[in-house]
């Protein structure tokens, strides 16, 4: 290996460990290793044995290389300039929570057109290890899930279950067929952080109890404990709300959760669940009233909506490279704040009649966008709870705001480094300026140009760069794609059946 290619390793473990909120310290725990040793790594002065370089890409959840046919890339030839139509695919978030969702159904579950990607494949080797039986239908994506009588929790697949963060869903529904049980967990999980007590917080009226030692999850379940009153979330956070739900599903009282999130993924759980037998009300609000059953056990066939981040990428790819596509199947209530500020930004488009979802709840349209001269907004654009700006649709103002006039300051209060990887938007021409870990400024319009860029771990910033890389005039080379297969399926095919020219690589 060359000291440059070491270096360039060692800035994607770096950017990979900041990700996941780890210390050196951590990593090299986790490595069995010294935090010298670690910090050689990230400034490449440390020669690596692929084993090693696929050890810390396991431990870190990120693809930095695969022995055998190694990593995946992308080549952009740009600039594109796109045309003709797309459908949103389903949406993958609401697919993972569905996954988990059908521990609680001792019939079968059949989900229509669910998300092909590694999330989902990770979730799946998880089940199918437990002894639940799954198989995919058709070429739709349609998914059946067959569980067990019992399932046999001890011949749970570590690995997969190490690398999908959604491992921590199935405590609502294992809570209620186990009265102890072990669940791996990615390494470096803290249970005082925000990303996992909330969880617990949430759980612990029905009687669960979590303690965290050598990378699992210890749960105990008391059955004498039932929700004596209101469980009010600390924070409105989706998947913490999907457990909540997961466990009042089969409490046969009745469970208030109030500051539940209402969010997209959330009421596709609901109505997954109402199809189950579960009485929700308030779907849609911040107060959910769920009167569970005392057992499931029906045969279910359900299809999860569309993906309205995918719908917002998709929309970026059509303004950043100035094109005018029509995108079929938008879940209109999940973007009106982003449409609504993106016309305030001298975005034009038209939109057809509204339409029901599969689901027969979610209210659907056809965009078509036309050519638009952009210019900065008034005011900041930042995140909120749903109805607010989607915290997953953020990143890609950054890319929409280096192609319009003026000035822009993006403020990403939910992540503690997220906002870092747009930065990396520099390196094909554009002008942004990192003011502190959660704030960005974006001067525009930008005269893209092709770049060499690593992957960010980051699933959104790393679609954002391939977006500008396709209105970037030369070639371009996005390194390390891993991390877009986990959140979209075949993106890159799919924006070259619009006409884009992106080919996918590996170097051996």
């Amino acid at each position: 290996m060359t000291q440059d290619y070491l270096g360039r390793i060692g800035s994607i473990i770096r950017d990979a460990r900041k990700h996941r909120g780890w210390t050196q310290a951590q990593l090299a725990d986790v490595l069995s290793t010294s935090q010298s040793a670690v910090n050689r790594i990230e400034r490449g002065h440390q020669n690596l044995s692929l084993e090693m370089i696929a050890r810390i890409g396991e431990a870190l959840d990120s693809e930095i290389v695969s022995l055998g046919a190694g990593p995946t890339h992308l080549r952009v030839n740009g600039p594109t300039e796109l045309s003709g139509s797309i459908d949103v695919k389903s949406s993958k978030n609401a697919g993972v929570a569905l996954l988990c969702a059908s521990l609680l159904n001792k019939g079968r579950t059949t989900l229509r057109r669910v998300a092909r990607i590694e999330e989902v494949n990770r979730l799946l080797e998880v089940l199918n290890s437990i002894g639940v039986q799954t198989r995919w239908l058709n070429d739709e994506n349609d998914l059946e899930i067959v569980p067990p009588a019992a399932l046999d929790l001890a011949s749970i697949d570590e690995t997969a279950a190490r690398r999908t963060r959604s491992i921590i869903m199935f405590l609502g529904p294992l809570m209620h067929r186990e009265d102890r049980f072990d669940l791996p967990y990615a390494g470096g999980c803290d249970l005082g952080t925000r990303t996992v007590e909330p969880h617990l917080a949430a759980l612990r009226p029905f009687g669960l109890e979590v303690k965290a030692t050598e990378g699992s999850y210890h749960a105990t379940v008391s059955r004498a404990v039932k929700p004596g009153r209101p469980i009010v979330l600390t924070e409105r956070g989706d998947t913490v709300t999907e457990n909540a739900l997961l466990a009042a599903a089969l409490y046969p009282g009745e469970t208030v959760i109030r500051n539940a999130s209402p969010n997209y993924m959330v009421q596709d759980l609901c109505f997954y669940l109402e199809k189950l037998g579960v009485r929700i009300d308030g779907i849609g609000t911040t107060t959910l009233t769920v009167r569970g059953c005392t057992e499931i056990d029906v045969d279910v066939d359900y299809a999860p909506s569309e993906d309205p981040i995918e719908a917002m990428s998709l929309l970026a790819a059509a303004i950043v490279t100035k094109s005018e596509i029509t995108i079929r199947r938008v879940p209109i209530e999940f973007l009106e704040i982003e449409l609504a500020l993106l016309e305030e930004m001298g975005f034009a488009y038209t939109r057809s009649e509204e339409y029901v979802a599969a689901n027969g709840q979610t209210r659907l349209v056809d965009i078509t966008t036309a050519v638009s001269d952009l210019h900065s907004p008034i005011d900041k654009i930042h995140p909120m709870p749903f109805p607010g700006l989607n915290i997953d649709n953020l990143p890609f103002f950054a890319v929409i705001a280096a192609t319009a006039q003026g000035q822009t300051l993006l403020h990403d209060w939910v992540y503690e480094n997220r906002a870092i990887y747009l930065t990396e938007l520099t390196k094909l021409g554009a002008s942004v300026k990192l003011l502190d870990p959660h704030r960005v400024m974006i001067e525009g319009p930008t005269h893209w140009s092709g770049a060499e860029i690593v992957c960010p771990p980051a699933l959104r910033p790393a679609v954002v760069i391939l977006l500008a890389m396709m209105a970037s005039k030369g070639t371009s080379v996005l390194r390390s794609v891993y991390v877009i297969n986990r959140g979209y399926e075949d993106l890159a095919e799919r924006l070259n059946s619009l006409g884009a020219s992106i080919e996918t690589f590996r170097d051996i």
